[in-house]
């Protein structure tokens, strides 16, 4: 009996000790190589496009001024309601201007009656003086006083043309079309042609202009842009976003751009036109206008989410090699352009750029990638078409 529990004593402590020594041989378990997802880089057309701030601008502005003084008694408009050129506006009390183009016309007549008698006396002065009837000298002076009669006719002629167009300035007309604005005075008040204060102000609100500002700077770093291969001159139309954030359904066209640098500011104006038949834009309001600069037809355009940056602030990326490893590259970026970098250097057509899965990676490490999708707004969506319908099992991206 003691024999038996010899044996059966030795043989589990022989089983524990194989147990322990199974156990300390066995390897550590290997961790799962790590899923990521990735796009393939490829070069696409891409407006280039500057937000500037403007300010709206009436394409045509009047200010109604009197070019003769006097009392006004008429105001034949109605305030801030659309005239036309040559409507009548004031009406300047004109009894002192008919009585001058009266008095205009009298002289005038008088000027005519002179000149004709000096015409004879010269005639008959020039026979006499052929017979030495007078003197020379007589003869002379009846030529100079027909002279002076023709000089005098002349003078009478332009008062009365002056007359005439005094009386017609009683009649203030509008010089564009346009709205018209408040009345700075009434009926009954006195008006002088020197005066500095406007009666009323017309501004053509259609089309309407947008003054921008541009800094010199970015001038300069566009004209080196342009320089580059595949980047040619954007169009001539502008959007324009307005105070309160919303977009203005007209889009504009760009007209001029100042030729020379403001000393102050450091800047350039553009001018764009738009159209404005509602009438909704009106002088003075500040808006953004996004102005397409450049057109990009080699652009590369990443995600955001693929792209990161190290401790001193380069643009990083994530790529995978032929074997499925991930390598990083140190990029350029140039803009943003909605959720996505506008990149120049560091990556090539048909680089595979991670986007999903980048926390738990890095440089070196054996991946398996499954390919995604990039929607219009930039954002990202795995595709189902890389992967196996009945197990789910992703395939490599060499596969």
């Amino acid at each position: 009996m003691k024999s038996f529990i010899h044996l059966f004593t030795s043989l589990t402590l022989i089983a524990l000790l194989s147990g322990c020594l199974s156990d300390s041989s066995e390897a550590p378990p290997v961790p799962p190589t790590p899923e990521v997802s990735y796009i393939e880089v490829q070069p696409q057309t891409v407006s280039l496009t500057s937000e500037l701030k403007g300010r709206t601008v009436a394409s045509q502005s009047s200010d109604i001024r009197p070019q003769v003084g006097g009392i006004i008694q008429q105001r034949l408009f109605e305030e801030g309601s659309q005239v036309n050129a040559g409507d009548v506006l004031y009406q300047i009390d004109p009894a002192s201007y008919q009585a001058a183009l009266q008095q205009a016309k009298a002289n005038l007549k008088s000027a005519k009656a002179a000149l004709e008698s000096a015409r004879l006396t010269d005639k008959r002065y020039a026979g006499l003086v052929t017979i030495q009837g007078i003197s020379q000298q007589d003869a002379d002076d009846a030529h100079t006083t027909w002279l002076e009669a023709e000089a005098a006719l002349a003078s009478a002629r332009a008062a009365l043309v002056t007359a005439n167009i005094n009386l017609g300035y009683t009649r203030i007309t509008a010089p564009i079309s346009g709205r018209i604005g408040l009345s700075s005075v009434t009926p009954g008040a006195l008006v002088d042609a020197s005066q500095s204060t406007a009666l009323a102000s017309i501004n053509t609100l259609d089309p309407m202009y947008v003054d921008m500002t541009q800094s010199s700077k970015d001038q300069l770093l566009l004209r080196k842009l342009l320089q580059q291969s595949g980047i040619k001159t954007g169009s001539t139309r502008v959007s324009l976003i307005l105070e309160d954030g919303s977009r203005y359904e007209h889009q504009g066209t760009l007209k001029v751009r100042e030729v020379a640098v403001n000393e102050d500011t450091g800047s350039v104006t553009l001018r764009a036109e738009f159209a404005n038949p509602d009438g909704l834009l009106l002088p003075g309001m500040f808006v953004r206008a996004v102005v397409e600069d450049a057109v990009n037809h080699n652009a590369i355009l990443l995600p955001q989410q693929g792209i990161s940056h190290d401790s001193q602030g380069h643009a990083v990326a994530l790529l995978l090699n032929d074997k499925n490893q991930v390598e990083k590259r140190i990029v350029t970026t140039e803009r943003a352009i909605g959720n996505q970098w506008l990149v120049s250097a560091g990556v090539e057509p048909g680089d595979k750029l991670i986007v999903e899965g980048t926390s738990k990676i890095q440089a070196g490490n054996d991946v398996i990638a499954v390919k995604a999708q990039v929607n219009d707004d930039g954002s990202i969506k795995l595709s189902r078409t890389d992967t196996n319908p009945d197990d789910h099992t992703p395939q490599l991206a060499s596969e």
